[in-house]
């Protein structure tokens, strides 16, 4: 029989485009998750309005829930899927509640915000969740035989303490009883670092694509795989990236055992123009948050108002003509049907090789689109998702 013990914060979580209004936090999605995948699943978290509600609805999945410490209710609110959420309440506001206590054989332990919890496993898998001040595993009194450390590249960054190379501060974590370290990198995959080397870990490229929550997944089944069902790590890996895939195109869970074929996710460097109005606070506000967001995803990018700035059409426009004929694809966002976006679009595919073009259009007619359409760009209606795309430039 496989076990898993699965021990974190259990939070509130709304997401406005799309839609999203769920109980979850890490370790509620990262047990509901694997239900399917593992025999046994234990959930351990504070007790708060969210783990009552959870608990309810855990019963009919067979997970088994303690909640023994009395917590606040958190909350995550998020604009959409990669925007920095409001968390409530405040931080600053939380006082430490007493550590949760764990002994397991196979434990998934992630960081919390209210707390932390002590483990003691055989083998235990650990998300910290905080790239800021991520907490070291066994700075608590947490005992492991077997540790995967599992985090973005802040993540490894911090834990090591010093540097900025991810790959050099994973191998730094690699002494004592931990074993790998899988660093994560969003859009471009996952590398699993062991003593032996290194092991690159794609992602793969879906239709629609839903962030939240898919680091809790990558872990989940990642654990089940390494933890509880003693795989390789690399092998783990790769179930967890595919996994992913899966969920952050459906937004649905327990995820399936098997899975569709799906092609390999690069991500491609290159010069971004980010075409798009900036004539009132909502458009800025939808540039600017483009513009973050792509270079998030690994992309140089060139933006009118904020690499070129105003002025008369002389002293604008051969400026940002120049920018897109160095680009290697144009970002558009297509909202209003301003002129002179639609201008820039034209510009890019009217060329005897065509430059890519992702647009972002959530309320333009289909009579507007057909030329955008027709000339072979890319138009979407969620910003993930189309961020995602002119990352993979599929």
């Amino acid at each position: 029989m496989t076990a898993l013990t699965v021990v974190g914060g259990i939070y509130h979580e709304v997401c406005i485009w799309p839609a999203w209004d769920q109980v979850y936090g890490s370790a509620g999605r990262a047990a509901h998750a694997i239900t399917g995948w593992i025999d046994q699943i234990s959930l351990i978290t504070y007790r708060n309005r969210n783990s009552v509600l959870f608990e309810e609805w855990a019963k009919l999945e067979g997970i088994a829930l303690t909640a023994d410490e009395s917590g606040p209710d958190i909350s995550f609110r998020y604009v959409h899927s990669l925007s920095p959420p409001l968390i409530k309440p405040a931080l600053a506001t939380l006082t430490p509640l007493a550590p949760l206590r764990v002994e397991a054989e196979c434990v998934l332990r992630f960081g919390m915000l209210e707390g932390s919890a002590v483990v003691k496993a055989d083998r235990c898998v650990y998300d910290p969740q905080s790239a800021f001040m991520p907490e070291p595993f066994a700075k608590n009194g947490s005992q492991a035989q077997r540790l995967a450390i599992v985090g973005n590249r802040k993540e490894i960054v911090a834990l090591a303490e010093g540097g900025t190379d991810w790959e050099a501060s994973a191998r730094r974590l690699l002494i004592a009883n931990v074993e790998v370290v899988v660093v994560k990198h969003g859009v471009g995959g996952a590398t699993v670092v062991q003593r032996t080397g290194t092991h690159h870990v794609p992602a793969y490229q879906t239709g629609d694509i839903f962030t939240i929550g898919s680091g809790d997944v990558f872990c989940a089944v990642f654990a089940a795989e390494w933890a509880s069902q003693k795989k390789d790590p690399v092998a783990a890996a790769m179930r967890a990236s595919r996994a992913v895939a899966e969920y952050v195109q459906t937004m649905s869970l327990p995820l399936p055992k098997e899975f569709d074929e799906l092609p390999e996710a690069i991500a491609k460097d290159g010069m971004v123009y980010l075409a798009g109005p900036f004539f009132n606070l909502g458009q800025r506000w939808l540039v600017d948050e483009a513009r973050r967001c792509l270079k998030e995803l690994g992309l140089r990018v060139f933006s009118p108002i904020h690499d070129g700035g105003g002025g008369p059409a002389e002293k604008v426009g051969p400026p940002d003509l120049e920018a897109l004929d160095k680009c290697d694809l144009v970002f558009a966002l297509i909202d209003g049907v301003d002129a002179g976006t639609l201008f820039e679009v034209g510009w890019a595919r009217a060329r005897e090789k065509p430059k890519p073009v992702y647009a972002l259009a959530q309320s333009v007619s289909e009579e507007d689109l057909k030329m955008v359409v027709g000339s072979g760009c890319r138009v979407f209606s969620d910003l993930v998702t189309a961020l995602h795309h002119a990352a993979w430039r599929t």
